[in-house]
């Protein structure tokens, strides 16, 4: 587990504190030795998670933009914008590594490679299992009917919209905003803030809807946030997040979010109640993602508390 810097850093040291306390006890220590090992005022500010906010947030937040732009010029091009976007999303990760390497001085532990295979593979295929156990539960209920298949080359276009949004929405609303609040006032709130925060951010999209947002906000919001908080990495998340979409979207052609639809390899029509199918917003929007996110969500809660992964107070 990580041990982040904020505004009550403890003052550290050039030399092992031990030592310090060795020399003091033999009169050899003065007020030079100590004035020299205090950090300044200003790398402290920098270092606190209010900066990370604002530093780090900022700069992920503006780099999603500027992909976002590339994706839409290159929709005709999915090769293309999946190039560009694995492009921008390795800027990303190396701007987010580098901050909290060179500005945090910390290991970035959150983003290490041991593991992470494992991680993301466990995360996407919970991901594109339970949403795949949503349409099938509407297949049942007679409400998701397939029609046929389009040609497979419809199934490359999302790649770019689910690497997108896997990895800078992870890295900006588990990495950077939940720590941040985490930092300041213990997990619980930061949990809260940020699912509210990821499901708000929702309303943007062209049928975005309150309701929505709200589902998004417990469902995905404590789901993902869960799963950082239970192994205090972002891969489980970023795998999770990146196959949900993908399936969604690729295979079963399913309105992302309130996002324009998409043919994805399925033809489908889907028809019923909007409390099971989403309606306009999509499956995030129903009854049956909500209860089935919640849950896993809740259940990484429960092993996280076992294991003593909640943050009731601020780190020091």
């Amino acid at each position: 587990m990580m041990a982040c810097l904020g505004w009550n850093t403890p003052i550290e040291f050039v030399t092992p504190t031990a030592t310090i306390h060795d020399r003091r006890s033999q009169g050899t220590i003065g007020m030079t030795d100590v004035q020299h090992t205090i950090i300044p005022l200003w790398l402290r500010i920098l270092r606190s998670p209010l900066a990370r906010l604002f530093l780090l947030g900022g700069s992920v937040f503006l780099m999603m933009g500027v992909n976002n732009g590339f994706m839409k010029k290159f929709a005709a091009q999915p090769l293309l914008a999946i190039a560009v976007t694995i492009a921008m999303a390795a800027l990303a990760l190396a701007v987010y590594a580098s901050y909290s390497r060179f500005v945090e001085r910390r290991p970035v532990a959150e983003l290490s490679l041991p593991g992470m295979g494992r991680e993301w593979a466990i995360g996407a295929l919970t991901g594109a299992g339970l949403y795949t156990l949503c349409i099938l539960i509407l297949i049942a209920l007679g409400m998701y009917r397939i029609e046929g298949l389009n040609p497979w080359s419809y199934v490359v276009p999302a790649v770019a919209m689910a690497l997108s949004s896997g990895v800078f929405e992870e890295l900006l609303f588990r990495g950077v905003l939940f720590r941040s609040v985490e930092d300041m006032f213990g997990s619980w709130i930061a949990l809260a803030l940020s699912s509210l925060v990821f499901g708000g951010v929702h309303l943007l999209n062209p049928a975005g809807t309150v309701t929505g947002a709200l589902y998004i906000s417990i469902e995905a919001g404590v789901l993902l946030a869960a799963a950082f908080m239970l192994t205090r990495r972002l891969w489980l998340g970023i795998g999770f997040h990146m196959a949900w979409n993908y399936t969604q979207s690729a295979i079963f052609s399913g309105i992302v979010s309130g996002n324009a639809p998409a043919q994805g390899l399925i033809r489908s029509n889907i028809k019923g109640p909007e409390i099971l199918t989403g309606g306009s917003f999509g499956v995030e929007s129903s009854v049956l993602a909500f209860a089935l996110c919640t849950g896993a969500g809740i259940a990484m809660l429960i092993m996280t508390e076992r294991r003593g992964g909640i943050v009731l107070m601020p780190r020091t």
